[in-house]
């Protein structure tokens, strides 16, 4: 294993996926569930996502990139739509004890959100590139799943953050409505 190649899929990763939508759905995952839950489920998601990319890279570009798209729009809206129909408590304190907060569901619906969101994506098609450049798989995906999951605990740690700053309606509401727009971006991509 190249620790040069991995060193360098890692520069090149962790700043490409910094500012994408996968990272801040698990920001805003984060500012509603149990951050390490959330993180527990892109750590599956974005391994999985690796290992694909790596491994089955010339057969991800066969796959229908609208469909993809029109996926990830699909999951986005669900997600907007239960974060809105969410009516916290205005004296509720920031507690995660509900049944649906629990460990499973919370995972669950991250892995759902990153996985699809981060199929086809740029970090995905360099990943894919980087292991053909470097001839070595095994370098490439750890330097990307650092990359990855570096990304993913920024975002984590940030969603946290901002409980202690915005009320949680206030905060429940703006997500919904990113989440509606990575949605509609992600229907855009889709048809187009």
């Amino acid at each position: 294993m190249s620790l040069t190649a991995a060193f360098a899929t890692f520069l090149v990763i962790l700043p490409a996926e910094l500012p994408d939508k996968t990272i801040f759905a698990c920001l805003i995952l984060a500012s509603r569930y149990r951050p390490r839950y959330v993180y527990a489920g892109a750590v599956v998601a974005f391994g999985l996502q690796v290992v694909l990319s790596v491994t089955a890279g010339g057969l991800l570009s066969l796959l229908p990139h609208r469909g993809i798209q029109a996926a990830s729009a699909a999951a986005f809206a669900v997600g907007a739509v239960l974060l809105w129909r969410h009516r916290p408590n205005p004296d509720e304190e920031v507690t995660r004890n509900s049944a649906r907060d629990t460990f499973l569901p919370v995972a669950m619906t991250s892995f759902v959100v990153v996985f699809l969101a981060e199929f086809g994506d740029l970090t995905q098609i360099m990943t894919v590139t980087l292991a053909a450049k470097y001839h070595d798989p095994l370098a490439v995906g750890a330097g990307a799943l650092v990359a990855l999951w570096t990304a993913a605990s920024l975002a984590v740690i940030a969603g946290w953050k901002l409980l202690k700053v915005i009320p949680l309606t206030w905060l429940t509401r703006s997500a919904a409505a990113i989440m509606l727009i990575l949605a509609g971006t992600s229907a855009i991509a889709a048809v187009s």
